[in-house]
């Protein structure tokens, strides 16, 4: 989809030109990443990633696990297996030796998902402080969508008619624009925080902001180690996951690609694209290689588990 033009303060741009001054450094770097450090990412139609800064790599993962193994060989291709064989059996320990720091702007009612995963250190913009911007997100008309009958925490795959995505974008929009105009009456400034009538005293900017819709932007901190990353990046990329996280998602697998290669071919091979099976489904697995025909009513599962369990063989 098109991205609109990042917006950003003076002074957040001249802050992010002076860290793109060249630094010495002797710890270890990445240096597809270096490429991208205080780069924004454009997301939805105002959003963006930035990574900030970030500690470790592939090697530190290998480091930290054979602080258990001994001094083992520093071959590249042993790296890599060594990453797989960790990923593959569940040893978490060795992932969380590196960390990674995003700015990150993004929709409150997303970042209100988001802060349920709560393996992360996070600051958020204070709009009790500052002034929010103007800016809010409207879908695009193709991921205008009802509300699905089978799902109750999702949308349907069905779109609306081109009158029905007319209306609630006018809603959208019209709720949007009336709602910031009502935030800057009751402030009595605007987004510059000048007075808009000087006979007139506006009320606090805690109190002012709660009239404001879960679409506008906020902006957060966010630091997270490598192996709570992954747990995010496999829940919020999923198909499943609900769009509007799902895009920020996918921008990060990018970056994790571009800082840690090793660790993102093992992420991908076995946690974004692999499948697990409970005891009874492996059962029902075995039948069937057994040549057993199998059906819902014959393997144990519910009618749930069983749509579940075609869906991993079908992915």
């Amino acid at each position: 989809m098109a991205h609109a033009a990042i917006q950003e303060s003076p002074e957040k741009q001249s802050e992010c030109d002076a860290m793109e001054e060249t630094f010495t450094t002797r710890r270890a770097t990445s240096e597809p990443l270096e490429a991208l450090l205080y780069k924004p990412i454009p997301v939805l139609d105002h959003g963006f990633i930035r990574v900030i800064d970030y500690m470790g790599d592939d090697a530190a993962i290998v480091q930290a696990a054979r602080v258990s193994y001994g001094k083992g060989t520093k071959k590249v291709s042993e790296d890599r297996g060594l990453i797989n064989y960790l990923m593959r059996h569940w040893h978490s320990t060795p992932f969380e030796m590196c960390e990674i720091k995003f700015h990150i702007k993004l929709p409150i009612f997303v970042a209100r998902q988001w802060i349920r995963h709560r393996t992360a250190n996070v600051n958020e913009y204070s709009a009790r402080y500052s002034i929010l911007d103007k800016e809010f997100y409207i879908p695009t008309p193709d991921h205008l969508n009802p509300q699905s009958k089978q799902n109750n925490q999702g949308r349907s795959p069905d779109t609306l008619s081109a009158a029905e995505s007319a209306r609630v974008l006018e809603i959208l929009k019209g709720d949007s624009e009336q709602t910031y105009a009502h935030y800057e009456e009751l402030m009595n400034c605007d987004a510059e925080g000048k007075l808009i009538d000087d006979s007139k005293t506006g009320i606090a900017r805690e109190l002012a902001r709660m009239n404001l819709t879960l679409n506008y932007y906020t902006q957060w901190y966010w630091k997270i180690d490598l192996h709570n990353l992954m747990h995010f990046l496999m829940l919020r990329a999923d198909p499943h996951a609900q769009y509007e996280i799902r895009v920020y998602a996918d921008a990060m697998i990018e970056i994790l690609k571009a800082w840690c290669p090793f660790a993102y071919d093992a992420f991908v091979e076995h946690r974004l694209h692999g499948a697990r099976f409970s005891r009874t489904g492996l059962a029902v697995l075995k039948r069937m290689l057994a040549g057993e025909s199998v059906s819902q009513e014959t393997s144990g599962l519910t009618k749930r588990e069983w749509a579940e369990f075609q869906a991993s063989l079908a992915a």
